[in-house]
């Protein structure tokens, strides 16, 4: 296949996915996103899947309990179940494949509060934070992407707020932290690294926090409401930086980490 093909394919991939996320969520989107072919991509093209499938998540608002399929797969197990994860403050959930209530901060996600389990192996916990660290760069971009629409709409003093500078910056800023997160998500694709994935996670981790700060600065009371859709991506954010490790955990990890090693390992080609 051409490299030009190749881009063809997945960007007809990439509309097929995201019309199929536009009419389903939950259990509904687990079931069409099979029929897709999700499994199969898994299996056959994970470096193109998972960015795909995950960024879109964040991107469309919606979920799927398809994090359990990519730690799966990645431990050797079979895709199609759950499994017992690590939350922040030393907590375990459960991402259930039916429907359940939601949690706390997010009433719409089926995660449930678990026993303390057996630590999850590390190169599912890799994968995991990869996936993760998509969705949470895909939420990132959904929530700068309200944030701009709204400051080129919105007119105060007789102008538009997208001129003032104070609003130019907090835009500015967030970009950035999604691209430096996006950068290091590709970096540590492709032959998965423990503290790569550790870093590229808490990276997107830290871009998503950001964005919600300045996103909701951006916004005004506008963002508070119910009927703006800003709040559910903070939410799904702040759910998502907590699997795994959140970002101020990971952080502590990886300097632990390379206190350790005593020294810091090329991570990236340049």
């Amino acid at each position: 296949m051409t490299p030009s093909a190749d881009a063809e394919s997945l960007r007809l991939l990439a509309e097929s996915v995201r019309t199929t996320m536009a009419g389903a969520c939950g259990t509904e989107l687990d079931a069409a996103l099979a029929e897709l072919g999700w499994l199969d991509m898994l299996q056959e093209m994970p470096d193109a899947a998972v960015p795909l499938v995950f960024g879109l998540l964040g991107q469309t608002g919606t979920h799927a309990p398809v994090l359990n399929d990519v730690m799966l797969h990645a431990s050797g197990g079979v895709p199609g179940g759950t499994l017992p994860l690590p939350f922040t403050g030393g907590a375990w959930v459960k991402w259930e494949r039916g429907e359940v209530s939601g949690t706390a901060i997010d009433d719409e996600l089926p995660i449930q509060t678990v026993p303390r389990a057996d630590p999850v192996r590390p190169e599912a916990l890799a994968a995991g934070r990869l996936a993760l660290g998509w969705w949470l760069v895909g939420t990132s971009r959904a929530m700068l992407s309200l944030a701009r629409q709204h400051a080129l709409d919105r007119v105060q003093f007789g102008r538009r707020i997208s001129s003032f500078q104070a609003v130019r910056h907090r835009l500015a800023e967030t970009l950035v932290a999604i691209e430096g997160a996006e950068a290091t998500l590709h970096a540590a694709t492709g032959e998965p690294d423990h503290l790569a994935c550790l870093l590229a996670k808490a990276a997107a981790g830290a871009a998503a926090l950001t964005g919600a700060r300045h996103c909701q600065q951006v916004l005004g009371g506008i963002g508070f409401t119910a009927e703006h859709p800003l709040h559910r991506h903070v939410k799904r954010a702040l759910t998502l930086d907590g699997l795994l490790g959140s970002t101020r955990e990971l952080t502590r990890e990886a300097g632990k980490t390379l206190r350790a090693k005593g020294y810091a390992p090329r991570l990236a080609q340049l």
